[in-house]
């Protein structure tokens, strides 16, 4: 075959193979995290998050409830995603909740101390296996004053500012977009993102009630899955083209009733 007839061929077969795929790790804690059927409609963003993904892509969700930075890397859990992290990754770091614990102290990491000393330990683990690692700032809490929605983890959040500046790292201020978006709901209406049921709801997984304003509904995740998707294309990263440009299962106003995409 003539070379510029092979090479033509070898353009064309190139052109038709599918994208090699590639998968976005979760290290966070019980508000990305990914729940059983039997706890809905407690739901985390990272649960919902592959509603806004091509099939390229996948999501491997690490994020536990109650961890910190700390104990995610003291359980071993960074060791595994160490072991599955390959060249192409993503790696989305979001923490602070638990860092900020001072009553179950072995959670507690320090904002400018043991906290971000783990946030860079992450990192490392990311770029050593040729990966892309995100720094997060904790999603916010619905806890209102005054009639503005409070940033309860300041000192966590400003530090994965500066050193997601000092190492050049992608950064999503899920603390500062998050708090519009509950802002824009309401007080009253703001409800409905987070686990708030009376027992006459009859949600058998709180039959008694409960009034949570830290952890999400269905509708919640959604759209602080939105958030994190829309913020994640905007930063012009390999895994941002295959964001979808139309995500309407995360835009979802009512629920589904099952956290899954439709």
């Amino acid at each position: 075959m003539p070379r510029p007839a092979f090479a033509a061929l070898l353009l064309a077969v190139l052109a038709a193979a599918p994208a090699q795929a590639a998968t976005i790790h979760i290290a966070g804690d019980s508000t990305a995290a990914t729940y059983e059927a039997r706890r809905y409609p407690q739901t985390g963003w990272g649960q919902m998050l592959h509603c806004a993904l091509d099939d390229t892509v996948t999501v491997r969700n690490h994020a536990r409830g109650g961890r910190s930075t700390r104990t995610f890397i003291n359980e071993g859990r960074l060791d595994r995603i160490a072991e599955e992290i390959k060249p192409g990754d993503t790696l989305l770091i979001q923490f602070g909740h638990n860092d900020a614990n001072t009553v179950k102290i072995e959670r507690y990491a320090d904002p400018m101390g043991a906290y971000r000393s783990n946030l860079a330990r992450m990192i490392a683990v990311a770029r050593s296996a040729g990966a892309q690692p995100v720094l997060i700032t904790p999603v916010i809490r619905r806890n209102w004053k005054d009639g503005r929605v409070q940033a309860d983890f300041t000192p966590w959040s400003n530090a994965a500012r500066q050193l997601a500046r000092e190492l050049n790292v992608p950064l999503i201020d899920l603390e500062q977009d998050s708090r519009k978006w509950v802002e824009a709901a309401g007080e009253e209406g703001s409800k409905r993102y987070f686990l708030h049921y009376t027992a006459a709801d009859a949600v058998p997984a709180f039959p008694k009630g409960i009034d949570d304003d830290t952890h999400f509904s269905e509708i919640g995740a959604r759209g602080i899955a939105e958030i994190v998707a829309r913020d994640l294309k905007a930063l012009g990263l390999p895994v941002s083209q295959h964001i979808l440009a139309d995500r309407p299962d995360l835009a979802r106003t009512t629920p589904l009733g099952r956290a899954e995409c439709h």
